[in-house]
């Protein structure tokens, strides 16, 4: 595995280089043999170090853990222990990801109904200097069942996943609720009545 570790506005010493490498690869290779490539940022928050690592173990799946504390060899462990957290729990899932091929898409739909319920507010026009809108050019969109895309996105701790739903080819979306669950959203094709539900066998 290829490892990056550089600081933004602090010196990363040799001896930090070494242990957080020494750690990270330790922790990956636990559960993946080939991982592609690895970051780690050492930043300065006040009075704390603070370390972001992303972690990519195969296409598509990006792992990534972060942590602060007041000694950045500290920052660097509690960061890697949150990497391995997230290796042990998609290992975990690999494990029982039959159980997400057995169950349908109307089982998955079930849970997360409540999100299409909820009430919508109308949102006014965010004021002049609120957050910028910034393209991603170059996202990929993977084609996955409802259950690969939420294993995906409890992965990578991102807050939503764009994909080509695997059944019927059409785009979905899978978002982190604000009660912790996992949301789904399949909307039927322009003018047409709801998707049936697919069952897989």
């Amino acid at each position: 595995m290829h490892i990056t570790v550089k600081g933004k506005q602090i010196e990363v010493g040799e001896a930090l280089r070494g242990h957080v490498e020494d750690a990270l690869t330790a922790a990956v290779g636990k559960y993946f043999s080939n991982p592609l490539e690895s970051q780690i940022v050492f930043t300065r928050e006040a009075h704390l170090f603070r370390a972001d690592i992303s972690v990519h173990v195969g296409r598509g799946i990006l792992i990534q853990g972060q942590a602060a504390a007041p000694d950045a060899y500290v920052a660097g462990d509690q960061a890697v222990e949150h990497v391995a957290k997230q290796l042990r729990r998609h290992k975990r899932r690999l494990r029982d990801h039959h159980a997400y091929d057995k169950a349908d898409d109307a089982a998955i739909r079930a849970v997360t109904t409540a999100a299409r319920d909820d009430d919508v507010e109308s949102v006014a026009p965010a004021p002049a200097g609120q957050p910028v809108v910034i393209a991603e050019m170059d996202a990929e969109i993977p084609t996955l069942s409802v259950g690969e895309a939420a294993l995906r996105l409890d992965l990578s701790g991102r807050p939503a996943l764009l994909f080509s739903h695997a059944g019927h080819g059409g785009l979905n979306l899978v978002y982190r609720r604000p009660d912790g669950n996992i949301g789904w959203i399949d909307p039927p094709a322009d003018g047409a009545a709801p998707r049936p539900t697919m069952r897989r066998t």
